[in-house]
């Protein structure tokens, strides 16, 4: 299965660019439909602008930036582990909100694609079901994490039932690997469907953790399925949990 960070998402409202003018994207031969409308909307999307000029590898990153504005999330010194780095993004973001750059905190990243350098951060390529590379990343964060984040989303397929159930195991995974590694207190932060995370896991996070919540930061569009299950007061794995193989 290929793991992506999906870059995709905004409020939804119409936008301008110069001159009160939406910009259009000439119809060429080999363009379809779709990839022209996708090229106007990044052209025309404020977030997309606004993720450029911070610096920032993808507007996805104007998400966890968001969240943590509003949630608090993070604090300078904490180790924080990334599922599904690509591009690189929530990296960022994190570095800055840990002290990174300041001799602060342990950040790691790991993802099936390659992922640009990000100072002061281990990033493996790889499978986080390798659980080789896992514990390599724990051990770069000293053995435990105060945050878990994951963006991973499946390749979508068009088909809305088969992508939700795609995006739900991803999320599964995540949360098996919070389980795992979480410090007491600690935080888990995913994508999960509109609709909310699966009952069975729902209850997983609401046994382990004392506040689970579903969110959705004004950088995703309105119109996408996304949304994100936040997961804080990490109190332990529950008796019955049976951790994957």
């Amino acid at each position: 299965m290929t793991i992506r960070k999906d870059n995709k998402g905004s409020s939804g409202r119409s936008y301008r660019g110069e001159g009160g003018l939406t910009s259009k994207v000439k119809k060429k031969r080999g363009l379809s439909a779709s990839s022209r409308r996708w090229i106007e909307r990044q052209i025309n999307d404020p977030y997309v602008t606004e993720a450029r000029s911070k610096g920032y590898r993808s507007r996805a990153a104007l998400k966890l930036e968001q969240i943590d504005q509003k949630h608090g999330l993070f604090k300078p010194g904490q180790s924080v582990l990334d599922l599904g780095s690509a591009p690189g993004g929530w990296l960022q973001v994190t570095a800055e909100r840990i002290g990174l750059n300041q001799g602060k905190g342990k950040l790691a990243g790991i993802d099936l694609l390659d992922v640009d350098p990000v100072s002061g951060t281990l990033i493996i390529k790889g499978d986080i079901n390798d659980d080789e590379k896992l514990a390599e990343l724990v051990a770069h964060i000293d053995g435990k994490a105060d945050w878990v984040i994951s963006d991973m989303a499946a390749d979508t397929t068009g088909h809305r039932p088969t992508d939700h159930l795609r995006t739900t195991a991803l999320l599964e995974m995540a949360l098996d690997t919070a389980l795992r590694v979480l410090v007491p207190g600690g935080g888990f932060l995913s994508k999960c469907f509109q609709g909310g995370a699966e009952i069975e896991l729902l209850t997983v996070m609401r046994q382990s953790f004392d506040q689970v919540k579903h969110i959705k930061p004004d950088a995703s569009r309105s119109e996408s399925v996304e949304i994100y299950v936040l997961c804080t007061g990490f109190k332990g794995v529950p008796d019955d949990y049976l951790f994957a193989d």
